[in-house]
Formats: C-alpha cells, sequence, structure tokens
C-alpha cells in the first residue's frame, strides 16, 4: 500500500525529490494536466544544435584531410562531445553517470533472467521438471518450514506425486481445473504442484471468503473439483449445494484432524483426500498422465478484491519462472538463503516469489499459517532467517511492537516485498538493523513489474533514464480520477515529465515472457487492463491503474489508485498520503481515508476511519497535529473510530463498504467527529448531521 511534484509550484510537493541523493519527502499537491508548451530555452539549444552541425562537419573534415587521420578522429571525438554537451545537455550526462552503476546491475539481472526463462523454454520444462532437479540434487535438504512441520525436498515431492496419482486414477487429465482452499501448510505447495505434475490447473483461492465471494472464486476459476482443509468444511458446505453439479469436492484433514468426520463427508457430498493419499504411490507419476509443456496453465491467483469480486489471474509455468527468477537474480538471492514469508501462499508474493526459491533454486522457506507482528522477528531468529519478506500494512504492524531482543539479534540481511511507506523506511532499518531492503512494484495480472534494487527510501522501482528501450514501461499523462489516458492531436499518450503524476503502464509483446500479458480467465476482464494506441498506431500496453511519479534519475514513486484521488477545495487529495501521515500520528493504527459527498457542496470531504476499539487517540489534540502535518484542504472532515475493520488476504484495507457508508450517525454505530472552524474535533450528533444536510453547518 499492495502504496511526486506534479508541476504545479505548490511547496508542498508529493514525493518530491527535495535532495536528490536519496531524500523523499512526502506532502499533497495540487495537480495540473495543462500540457506544458516548448520552453523557448529548448528552441535556442534545438537551433544552436542544428547550427552547430555543419560547422563542426567542416572543420573536421578540414583536418582529417589536412592533418591525417588520427587527428581527423580526434576532432570527430570532439565535435560529438560537443553536439551531445548542447543536446541532450550536461545533465544527461551526470544523470548517465550517476545512475550506470545501478542500472548496470538491473542490466545484468535482466540478462540473466532472460537466459533462465529462455532455457526451460528451450528445453520445454516446466516448474516440477526443475523441481524434481532439485529433489534429485538434495532429497534430504529442509524445503518448507512452519511452526508444526519440517518438509525435506523429498517428503514434499511424495506427496506431490500421491497428489497426482490420486487424481489422475480419478480421471483429472491435462487442462481440467482443480481449485484449492488450504491454510498455509507444506500440503499446500504439495498439493497444487502434484496436480501440475499432471497438466491440472489449480485456482488458489483465498481463504477468507465466504458465501457469494467464495462460491464465485470457484465458478469463476471453471473449477471441476475443490480440494478445501478440514478448517474451511462449514465454509464449503454452506454453498455445497449451490455449485454446479460436476465439481467434485475432496476434503484434506489436518494432523488434529486426521480421523474426523464431516457434515460433508457423512452426508456424501465430499470424499477423504487423505486415505485416497495414503494409497497411492509416491516414487513417481503413472505413465499414463500427460505432463504440461513449458507454456500450459498452472494456477490461477486471484486478486484481493479490494474494489469488487476476486478475478483469477492466469499464471503460466513460464510466468512462475519469470516471477520468482526475475526477483531471485534482481536482488540478488542465493541459493543457500533461508526465505520467511508469513503472507498466505495463495497470492503472488508468498507463493510464487518466495515459495518459488525453494522449487525452482532449492532455498529453504519458513512459513506461517498467520502473520504474527510480535512473531516476526522471533521467528527469523528462531529458524536462522536471511531474508524475510513483508506486504501491505505488516512493516507498520512490527513497528508499533515493542522492543525486544529479537529485534536486532538475528541473521536477516535483507527484507524484501511492497508497500513499506516512505514515512516508516528508516525507523524500520535502523530499529531492526536491516542491511538492504527490496521494495518491488507489480500486478499478478500484469507485466508492469519493477524493483528497487539499491534501498533507494521510497522507491518502488525505477525506470532507466539511458536504456529505457530494454525494458518498455512508462509513465504517462492521465485523468487522476479515472485513470484514463490523455492523449494528443494525433490520438497518442504522451509520456509524463519529471516529478509529473501519471498512470503506469507496460508495453505488450507477444511471445516474451517479460512482456506478454496474460490478464484473467475472465477475457472481458482482461480487456479492461488493456490500452491501445499508445505511442504508435496498433501498439497496446497494460494499464495499471497505478499513479507513479519518477524523479530525475528515473525513481519511481506511489502515489495513488486511480479513484483514490478526491477533489476538496479545488485541490486534489491523496489518500494514502493522508493515511500514511494520520497513521503516524495515531500511533500506526489502521487508517483508511476516502472522500463522502455532502450535500450542495462541490467535490468530496475526506473522511478518516481509524480502527481503535479501545479509544486510545486523543481527539482533542489531533486536530492541532493534524494542522503541523497536511495542508488545509488535505485535513479530514470527520473522524470515525473503527471497533473492527476487515482487511484483504494481503493485508489491505477496505475502504469500498466505508465509503458507502457515510457519515450518518444514525446508521453509524462507530463514534463520529466532525472538524470545527478552529479545526479541533467535536463529536457529530444527529441534529449536526442534520444541519450539514440542510447546508447550514459548511466546511
Amino acid at each position: 500500500m499492495n502504496d511526486a511534484v506534479a508541476p504545479g509550484h505548490s511547496p508542498t510537493a508529493l514525493n518530491s525529490t527535495q535532495n536528490l541523493r536519496n531524500e523523499v519527502e512526502i506532502s499533497i499537491e495540487k495537480v495540473r494536466h495543462t500540457s506544458k508548451p516548448k520552453s523557448e530555452g529548448g528552441f535556442c539549444r534545438w537551433l544552436l544544435f542544428l547550427l552547430m552541425i555543419p560547422f563542426l562537419g567542416a572543420g573536421t573534415g578540414l583536418l582529417w584531410h589536412y592533418q591525417g587521420a588520427w587527428h581527423g578522429l580526434a576532432a570527430l571525438y570532439g565535435s560529438l562531445m560537443l553536439l551531445l554537451l548542447v543536446k541532450p545537455g550536461w545533465r544527461w550526462f551526470y544523470i548517465a553517470a550517476v545512475t550506470t552503476p545501478r542500472d548496470t546491475i538491473a542490466l545484468i539481472a535482466y540478462i540473466r533472467v532472460m537466459l533462465f526463462v529462455k532455457r526451460q523454454e528451450r528445453k520445454n520444462l516446466n516448474v516440477g521438471d526443475i523441481f524434481e532437479a532439485n529433489v534429485a540434487q538434495h532429497p534430504d535438504k529442509l524445503a518448507i518450514v512452519s511452526e508444526s512441520q519440517q518438509w525435506t525436498f523429498r517428503q514434499l515431492n511424495e506427496h506431490a506425486n500421491r497428489v497426482a496419482n490420486v487424481f489422475h486414477s480419478h480421471g483429472y487429465k491435462k487442462g481440467d481445473v482443480v481449485g484449492l482452499l488450504l491454510e498455509n501448510r507444506a500440503e499446500f505447495v504439495a498439493t497444487w504442484l502434484g496436480l501440475s505434475k499432471i497438466g491440472v490447473i489449480t485456482p488458489l483461492i483465498n481463504t477468507n471468503l465466504r458465501g457469494a465471494s467464495l462460491q464465485h472464486s470457484i465458478k469463476v476459476g471453471n473449477c471441476t473439483a475443490l480440494i478445501y482443509g478440514i478448517s474451511y468444511r462449514t465454509a464449503v458446505m454452506d454453498i455445497a449445494k449451490d455449485l454446479p453439479a460436476h465439481v467434485g469436492l475432496y476434503q484434506f484433514n489436518d494432523e488434529t484432524h486426521s480421523t474426523e468426520a464431516s457434515d460433508g463427508l457423512t452426508q456424501g457430498l465430499a470424499q477423504q483426500l487423505n486415505a485416497l493419499l495414503d494409497a497411492a504411490p509416491k516414487d513417481k507419476v503413472a505413465a499414463g498422465a500427460t505432463r504440461p509443456d513449458h507454456q500450459d496453465k498452472l494456477v490461477y491467483i486471484y486478486t484481493s478484491g479490494t474494489t469488487g469480486l476476486p478475478k483469477a489471474a492466469v499464471i503460466t509455468h513460464s510466468r512462475y519462472f519469470f516471477i520468482a527468477a526475475g526477483i531471485h537474480y534482481a536482488l540478488g538471492f542465493r541459493d543457500n538463503d533461508v526465505f520467511y514469508t508469513p503472507l498466505p501462499l495463495y497470492h503472488t508474493a508468498g507463493g510464487v516469489m518466495s515459495m518459488g526459491q525453494a522449487l525452482l533454486f532449492g532455498s529453504t522457506v519458513v512459513i506461517r499459517k498467520k502473520f504474527s507482528a510480535s512473531g516476526y522477528f522471533a521467528d527469523c531468529a528462531r529458524f536462522n532467517c536471511t531474508i524475510a519478506q513483508y506486504i501491505g500494512e505488516m512493516a507498520r504492524y512490527i513497528l508499533a511492537t515493542p522492543t525486544t531482543s529479537h529485534d536486532r539479534q538475528h541473521q536477516v540481511r535483507m527484507v524484501f516485498g511492497n508497500g513499506l511507506r516512505p514515512q516508516i523506511w528508516t525507523q524500520f532499518v535502523e530499529r531492526f538493523k536491516i542491511a538492504k531492503v527490496g521494495e518491488f512494484y507489480g500486478a499478478t495480472e500484469g507485466n508492469a513489474n519493477i524493483m528497487n534494487n539499491d534501498s533507494t527510501v521510497g522507491a518502488i522501482g525505477f525506470v532507466s533514464r539511458i536504456l529505457a528501450q530494454l525494458y518498455p514501461i512508462s509513465v504517462i499523462r492521465a485523468d487522476l480520477h479515472t485513470g484514463e489516458p490523455i492523449r494528443n492531436e494525433k490520438g497518442l499518450c504522451e509520456l509524463c515529465g519529471v516529478l509529473e503524476p501519471g498512470v503506469f503502464i507496460g508495453k505488450i509483446v507477444k511471445g516474451n515472457p517479460c512482456r506478454e500479458f496474460l490478464g484473467y480467465v475472465d477475457a472481458k476482464a482482461s480487456s479492461k487492463k488493456v490500452v491501445y494506441d499508445v505511442f504508435c498506431k496498433g501498439d497496446m500496453a497494460f494499464i495499471s491503474g497505478d499513479l507513479l511519479v519518477a524523479d530525475e534519475r528515473g525513481y519511481l514513486y506511489f502515489k495513488d489508485r486511480t479513484g483514490d484521488t478526491f477533489r476538496w477545495k479545488g485541490e486534489n487529495v491523496s489518500t494514502s498520503e493522508v493515511e500514511a501521515q494520520l497513521s503516524n500520528l495515531v500511533g500506526y493504527k489502521d487508517t483508511i481515508v476516502y472522500g463522502v459527498s455532502i450535500p450542495q457542496t462541490e467535490g468530496r470531504a475526506g473522511m478518516a476511519a481509524i480502527y481503535d476499539p479501545t479509544r486510545e487517540v486523543n481527539v482533542d489534540t489531533l486536530g492541532t497535529q493534524l494542522s503541523t502535518t497536511l495542508p488545509n484542504y488535505a485535513r479530514p472532515i470527520f473522524l470515525r473510530f473503527l471497533r473492527r475493520i476487515d482487511l484483504t488476504g494481503t493485508f489491505k484495507l477496505r475502504k469500498v463498504e466505508l465509503q458507502q457508508q457515510g457519515f450518518n450517525p444514525a446508521a453509524i454505530e462507530d463514534e463520529l467527529f466532525y472538524v470545527q472552524p478552529n479545526g479541533s474535533y467535536a463529536p457529530l450528533t444527529e441534529s449536526i448531521f442534520q444541519s450539514i444536510q440542510r447546508n447550514e453547518v459548511r466546511f
């Protein structure tokens, strides 16, 4: 939070780089969309450039003719340097010099990734093939470790083979779809890995889903069967009779419920998977099974569903290789690293980026059933982890815990993930003695993936200023509210300037594993993420829907989601920025900011929902604190103190429901406050609410 000045001239600039040596100051800025006219200075430089060409060319030719080739070559070199100093200018050389080390490391990593993926493609290898090679190399090395399990590569492979043989004997074949609803445990990985050995695609279903959302995920994935853990039997049985008749159900019992029957089993709605696995061969997959090809579908990974029902994104074997190998080489992972991920394995971050290090590179991965802020570094110390993963709000939760001996007594040399906010970045790395942060950005379904490989505070990645063509990602001008690209008179998109907010896109190149857009299972949903005629007629790109800004050196900073910016008092307010500042003021509590409508008032008023069930926040002083950290137009008009909160599986906060509920005290049980003319907050009563509705109270 998956978290700059616009070219306006206010002193409050979002993610503006006040100091070009990696210091990022975050604030909020009014965004202007007017096209920039070519400056007079730029015209003069072009004119000088064109005038110099014939003179320098003539001088070089004369020297070559009268003084010989060596003098001529020296004159040619000098002439080129003079021309380059005029256009693009000396500043370009400076930027090239300071970013060359960063870009060189990234280029080498990119080449290694492409060679790795192309090698597997040439041999038509799938994820299971590479995993089995690791099993043969070190069968007794630990692959997956948790609080209750320690599985070697051999054990993982044997369980995967059992799964493959069970479902092959039940008639499942290449191209069929079998859903998986299971908590973080070694069997989760072994199950989808085993199914992949016979070409079966596995939708990895979010374990938080219930009712209509769970039913939707099973249907949208076109599942012909569902494997579910006993912990989720009630959720599955609640919708079992509403599922299509052809969907088979298989219940997996964990060690604490190994012999326990349940409603689904006794009613004949589900089969007991454990008994079937015990009876299946474990040494190899049945000879009659059809193995998948390199480009075949491997799993479906669902989007978080913060703004609607989950969508199933397609992950092929090739895509899995690219994601896992991409972060491996970009951040300099080692095969002997021990990874710690408390993230759900049904999402890309935990299930591909971390688990892929075990399956493809033979590393050990430590998992946890549920994230614990207080147990994060304690686990890292206990299991001798060298690399730890975070996402979303995790880093803030960890930072808010009391200090312990584990804070610095661990072997973690690097943390990686996405969503480490700039406001707490430095505090986090200093308190927990972290040498390197690898912040990445990317969407499961997209091809616009970037990486911050040098721990630049606040940056989510970068685009090279000198080798931009090698990795075609861009920030284009767009409407900040809708995300719709702004086109020029030729009907094409335009690149944003330095520190100008825009929508992040990735050029689509079919057949290229890093540029391909696989989209969702739902073709209609996929089409909404593609924009055409970007920089030339006929080209196309994946459009992320995220607003980013780039500084002079090409570092990219997250600004907001399109639609999450609202307008108030003639200014554009970034919800993510207000959330970050407000969260710091209230002790790192969960904070959700959104815009609400007030009758007969232009724009949307800011409202902040703060999770504070024990009411620790001092409302009397909060107004004064906000006045020193946020511009007037960005300060929340309304406050809501939540007694409970809903998170997605990736620790993102749901705001759509809160926004729909508005600020009516008659419909909301939580405490509500409104801002007074002096900046302080007072309780929002029913009478005050009615006065606001009648426009008798104005803001």
